[in-house]
């Protein structure tokens, strides 16, 4: 497998691509609220993206796909797809995942909200998701090897009594969108491909109330929980440094060392 590594020139271009995708999640946070559409949350992002930041929002059109954003609510995992007929309710969980393309560079990442009063079991698969994401970054570094980020994801969902989907992964980024390596949610401690300097990836763990099965819906998109029960996601963009990582998708509430 062919791993693209990185310059810090090339790197400072990801940090601006990914700065742009985290300032969309600020700017539609104050309208994930009950009563909206996942479509006006679309419109939202796609007119940030095009009109304030003179970008291309990178899902238009990739591979047949429309909207800008994924709106992946409850026990929807994954690509969710924004629409006038998806109302927010109160209690509902969401992820929005976007991805901003500046300058040839992609910058990818997503986030959940809680949308009105929620439930303390949904509250909790959401924080365990996010705390799943910090402690997979916090092991980025020269050395350690893919197998470490899906081992500690993994350990920390499953100690928590949830399920780690497994058909989808994080994945390589940089001027190519998906790129290798394919980076696992699961897996052993000191397995998998060595991390080294200039890497660039994504880390974003889907992570289940019930069983780990995916359905995938006829949209040829929407992937649910097979059994119905809700899903919880958070995804960064990470690069490997001679210290160990960078965070270049990092919100302006986070605060990685």
């Amino acid at each position: 497998m062919a791993i693209n590594l990185k310059s810090q020139q090339e790197i400072d271009c990801m940090r601006t691509a990914g700065q742009l995708a985290a300032e969309v999640l600020d700017v539609v946070t104050p309208f994930v609220v009950p009563g909206a559409s996942t479509e006006e949350l679309d419109k939202i992002c796609f007119k940030h993206i095009t009109e304030v930041q003179k970008a291309v929002p990178a899902n238009v059109g990739y591979r047949g796909y429309e909207k800008t954003i994924c709106a992946s609510v409850n026990q929807v995992i994954c690509h969710g797809i924004p629409s006038p007929n998806k109302i927010l309710k109160d209690g509902d969980i969401i992820n929005i995942d976007v991805t901003v393309l500046k300058d040839g560079w992609h910058g990818d990442t997503s986030k959940m909200f809680l949308v009105g009063k929620t439930q303390p079991h949904n509250e909790r698969l959401v924080k365990v998701t996010q705390e799943c994401l910090y402690k997979a970054i916090e092991v980025v570094r020269p050395g350690a090897r893919l197998g470490d980020i899906g081992a500690v994801i993994q350990q920390h969902a499953e100690q928590n009594h949830y399920s780690v989907v497994e058909d989808y992964c994080g994945h390589g980024i940089g001027k190519v969108y998906h790129d290798e390596p394919q980076v696992l949610h699961y897996g052993k401690f000191g397995t998998g491909l060595e991390l080294k300097a200039g890497m660039c990836f994504t880390i974003e763990p889907m992570i289940n109330q019930g069983k780990k099965h995916t359905k995938l819906l006829s949209d040829g998109w929407t992937v649910e929980t097979k059994d119905g029960r809700n899903s919880a996601q958070w995804e960064h963009t990470i690069a490997v440094t001679e210290q160990g990582f960078e965070v270049l998708t990092q919100r302006s509430e986070e605060n990685f060392a």
